[in-house]
């Protein structure tokens, strides 16, 4: 168990309509423990929902109406939050309100009424196939762990995971001879990825050579696939930073993450041909709408459907 969750189920709990601060607390541990949401999320739900706080202030959330929740609209705008934040805070608020309905601590939900305007879903840059070839060649003899960098691309781009769930992965995870690798994902799933021939045979030269020597720094039962300099679990965080690092050094744009190579592998799977609800299930998606957003980025796709089939193309 974490140590956020520990804290969490050791708080006392909020009593008949406590403060704003103690509800939120409370939701927060019911995301955790009942709905089962990873820490990340949660953790993104309290930011929005701090915010919500500051704007409502002393104002009784039973005494507020659709109009107020829409003034909160304005307010967000005049923070300078993108629309898709926007977007994100307003979700937010509403399942907030559903737990206080529920709980009891409202009888009416008026937050049920507050809308938003359609928001074009944006997908971070996608790296071109010459350039992720590029990309994944970047790390060289002269850096730190070259082995261990191109490792981590290479699982980066071959599963499609989250930069957490490639932190998260450990040696039992890894099943480089049927060459597949276990992940867990957002609410503590699991799901079975196929690794390519190229990113088995990287994680095989990394795990012989320079993970043994990363190992005995702190503990050589270490069970994390990946390491720090300091022997330790690779946090997302240093993940970042070395995909940047070698974003810059092949000079593909700035704004490339570890989860843009996540949008890479999804577009150039659908490109190739791969069925919708396959790459849904590759990437852990819980809805297939969310993996649909890839099919508007293939334009020379769509142009040979069209060609196809189109009577007058």
């Amino acid at each position: 168990m974490s140590k956020l969750k520990r804290r969490l189920l050791q708080r006392p709990k909020p009593k008949g309509g406590g403060r704003l601060e103690r509800w939120i607390e409370s939701f927060q541990d019911y995301l955790l423990t009942e709905c089962h949401l990873a820490e990340n999320s949660v953790a993104a739900y309290r930011r929005d929902l701090q915010r919500f706080r500051t704007w409502v202030k002393s104002r009784p959330l039973a005494k507020l109406t659709i109009k107020n929740l829409a003034s909160y609209v304005g307010w967000l705008k005049d923070q300078g939050l993108a629309p898709s934040s926007m977007a994100r805070h307003i979700v937010s608020v509403k399942i907030f309100f559903r737990y206080l309905q529920l709980e009891g601590a409202l009888t009416e939900n008026v937050a049920e009424l507050l809308g938003s305007q359609k928001l074009w879903q944006r997908v971070p840059d996608v790296l071109a196939p010459s350039m992720v070839t590029e990309f994944l060649n970047a790390p060289a003899a002269t850096d730190p762990f070259p082995q261990r960098d191109r490792a981590l691309l290479e699982l980066l781009y071959a599963t499609g995971c989250r930069a957490s769930e490639i932190s998260q992965l450990t040696l039992s995870d890894l099943h480089l001879k049927e060459r597949y690798c276990r992940c867990q994902g957002k609410g503590n799933k699991q799901r079975l990825t196929p690794l390519g021939r190229p990113a088995c045979v990287a994680v095989a030269d990394y795990l012989q050579q320079e993970r043994p020597r990363l190992a005995a720094i702190t503990d050589p039962l270490n069970p994390w696939v990946l390491l720090s300099r300091s022997g330790k679990q690779l946090r997302r965080e240093a993940i970042w930073a070395i995909v940047k690092k070698y974003a810059q050094r092949v000079g593909a744009p700035e704004t490339i993450s570890p989860h843009s190579l996540r949008h890479t592998f999804a577009t150039h799977m659908l490109a190739g041909g791969a069925d919708l609800r396959h790459v849904q299930e590759l990437l852990g998606h819980a809805s297939i709408a969310t993996t649909q957003r890839y099919t508007h980025i293939d334009q020379s796709r769509l142009k040979i459907v069209h060609n196809r089939f189109h009577p007058r193309a």
